[in-house]
């Protein structure tokens, strides 16, 4: 595959099951971050365009029949979707890696994971009912009912756009919701291409909307007083705008933001695959992953020997074009982000913490490159241990026990996940309890699984996606009793129900 393969591709927005310009007419061009050429136009969004979508987005959920629809068939257009992101998978890794700058090897990736989410969705829509209860008395018979909770908006973020959108709409979906999606202006592709294969796989006009844009889309979409919930995935800060604007109107919302992810290697630890793990998790998307594993707590008594090795490793990693399959850490999505990086990595070297590898761009004739960064004598307080670069840089801290490295692990305002590496189960499992984080891992990191919930603690959101939660987030619960046989007039005080009603 090389760039010339490569056609700018022109999408409009896709409202009520059509593909349609926006209201203003206009278009804004996405180029690729490691090619810098254009690689594909789409229509630009704006307030109006959120007011047609959520208007046929309402429209479907009211009066249209995908949220009457039996959950069994539900499931098959789930399924019939993931079945057509398999078959179009190159045409999706193709732009992932064009407009994220992903390698195209990890697009692949991204492709077949997304697939497997929509499967899963797919069983969990035949199992969206609720249960009754026929043990309250001799006389009452009582139903709970799992309901769709409405039109959903769903904001998404450049750097794991299919992944991310299929986290959650197929959930979504698969209890009969409908949706309007925002995905980041960087990255709207898969997101435009997916919204075609859900209208080829069966799904009804209006179900999935599609509006692209700047960040006043997602705004106008978290405001609207016609959709029911948010779910958003992005930096804390964004998410708290998105909360904000979400609760005044008592939205229900859900957040999955950023993180600052420890990895704690203790010294009986099996280093050789700790050092794989540390050097993947920190450059595996280049570091712009919100599971991204910056920050290293080793034992002060292996430190030296186990940064060492971490180096070594770093040093082989082949940094270059996302297109070429031997690339592991490819290009860095946009100059904005490139800037943000750099500050970091100024701010480690002005606090004194050592540079041990790296620190600065790859040279090269087109695109932004950032090289795999290592520094070593980290403090606790520095910005580069406690905030979120979303770039190639590790930070190495030291601690002497673990009862210390849990408190530095928990010392920042995030808490999306965490790994710890020990021979002793024992240690692990008392440091597991204690970290707070929503996802840790031992003797592993960043594998993820569609049966396992997905979200993180403080900072870090709110909520939880993927398992079987996932389809609860989106279903609001109805109890209904019923009265079995003949009922004997009777007043009782409300002080003297048990379930204590007001």
């Amino acid at each position: 595959m090389t760039l010339t393969d490569i056609a700018i591709s022109e999408n409009r927005l896709i409202l009520d099951g059509q593909e349609v310009d926006s209201v203003s007419g206009e278009t804004f061009e996405r180029t690729s971050p490691a090619h810098d050429v254009v690689v594909a136009r789409y229509a630009k969004g704006g307030a109006g365009d959120v007011a047609r979508a959520v208007t046929a987005a309402r429209r479907a959920f009211d009066a249209g029949p995908w949220p009457k629809r039996a959950g069994v068939e539900r499931s098959r257009v789930l399924r019939r979707v993931a079945d057509l992101i398999r078959r179009d998978r190159d045409h999706l890794a193709r732009i992932e890696a064009l407009e994220s700058g992903k390698p195209i090897t990890q697009a692949f990736d991204e492709v077949d994971a997304s697939a497997e989410l929509w499967d899963y969705a797919a069983t969990l829509a035949r199992h969206s009912y609720g249960d009754a209860h026929n043990d309250l008395g001799p006389d009452v018979l009582a139903m709970v009912v799992n309901e769709p909770l409405g039109v959903v908006s769903i904001i998404t973020p450049w750097n794991f756009p299919l992944l991310i959108v299929s986290q959650k709409l197929p959930f979504a979906l698969a209890v009969g919701c409908t949706a309007v999606v925002k995905p980041s202006e960087l990255t709207p592709g898969t997101t435009v291409h997916l919204a075609r294969l859900i209208i080829e796989a069966g799904a009804d006009e209006g179900v999935v909307n599609v509006v692209t844009g700047s960040g006043g889309v997602g705004s106008a979409m978290s405001a609207h007083p016609d959709v029911d919930m948010i779910s958003f995935t992005g930096s804390t800060e964004v998410g708290r705008k998105v909360a904000a604007a979400g609760g005044q109107l008592l939205k229900r919302i859900e957040l999955e933001l950023g993180g600052k992810n420890p990895q704690i290697i203790c010294a009986d630890a099996d280093l050789d695959a700790a050092a794989d793990a540390v050097v993947f998790g920190v450059y595996f998307n280049a570091g712009e992953c919100c599971n991204s594993g910056s920050r290293v707590l080793v034992q002060r008594s292996i430190a030296d020997d186990f940064v060492a090795e971490v180096i070594n490793r770093a040093r082989r990693v082949p940094v270059g074009d996302p297109l070429d399959p031997a690339t592991k850490v490819g290009a860095i999505v946009s100059d904005e982000q490139l800037a943000v990086i750099e500050r970091y990595v100024s701010e480690g070297r002005s606090g004194d913490a050592e540079l041990l590898l790296g620190g600065g761009r790859v040279a090269s004739d087109t695109g932004r490159f950032y090289q795999p960064t290592v520094f070593a004598n980290v403090r606790p307080e520095m910005s580069i241990a406690r905030e979120e670069i979303f770039g190639p840089v590790l930070s190495v801290l030291t601690f002497d026990n673990l009862d210390e490295a849990v408190g530095i692990a928990n010392s920042t305002m995030y808490g999306l996940s965490a790994g710890i590496w020990t021979r002793d189960i024992n240690a692990a499992l008392s440091a597991s309890r204690a970290l707070r984080a929503g996802t840790v891992w031992v003797n592993r990191w960043m594998d993820g699984y569609p049966e396992l919930p997905f979200g993180g603690y403080n900072a870090s959101g709110e909520g939880r996606e993927l398992g079987r939660q996932a389809i609860g987030s989106f279903t609001q619960t109805k109890t209904i009793q019923l009265q079995v046989g003949e009922r004997t007039t009777r007043w009782v005080p409300a002080a003297h129900h048990p379930g204590g009603l007001s």
